[in-house]
């Protein structure tokens, strides 16, 4: 089993397309309704979706947060910001051994910039259960 995609509502999306290609990712499907991006590394995609009420769409901060991994983080942090992209915070080494800086898209979807290394799949609290199928 494999994540094929998150999809993120959105309440313009026209500006939000034009935040997401502003970080970088290429979009494969584009229609009134409802986009699709490919990271630029990797075989990840995501897609955004157009709410028809803006009070439907995701309140700053709250609901489901979308996380972009580059090991470069401060890097590609930095060049976004001379790009013109607001960050909440910038990147900060996390209890969890994660580096990450916090964003938002113009439809308040909470996004995390991040780099985890070997932490993401391995952190040293790791475990590693599963139903047994043979029972």
């Amino acid at each position: 089993m494999n994540l094929n995609q998150v999809t993120l509502p959105v309440y313009d999306m026209v500006k939000a397309v034009e935040f997401y290609l502003s970080l970088g990712f290429t979009q494969i499907v584009d229609t009134a309704h409802y986009a699709r991006f490919e990271c630029p590394e990797g075989e990840a995609s995501f897609s955004l979706s157009l709410e028809d009420e803006p009070g439907k769409a995701v309140e700053k901060g709250c609901g489901a947060i979308i996380y972009f991994e580059h090991e470069q983080l401060d890097e590609w942090v930095s060049e976004l910001e001379q790009a013109g992209i607001v960050f909440e915070t910038s990147p900060a080494d996390q209890s969890y051994l994660w580096r990450e800086a916090v964003l938002f898209d113009p439809s308040g979807n909470k996004i995390k910039l991040y780099w985890a290394g070997d932490n993401r799949l391995n952190p040293p609290w790791r475990v590693d259960k599963r139903v047994n199928k043979n029972t």
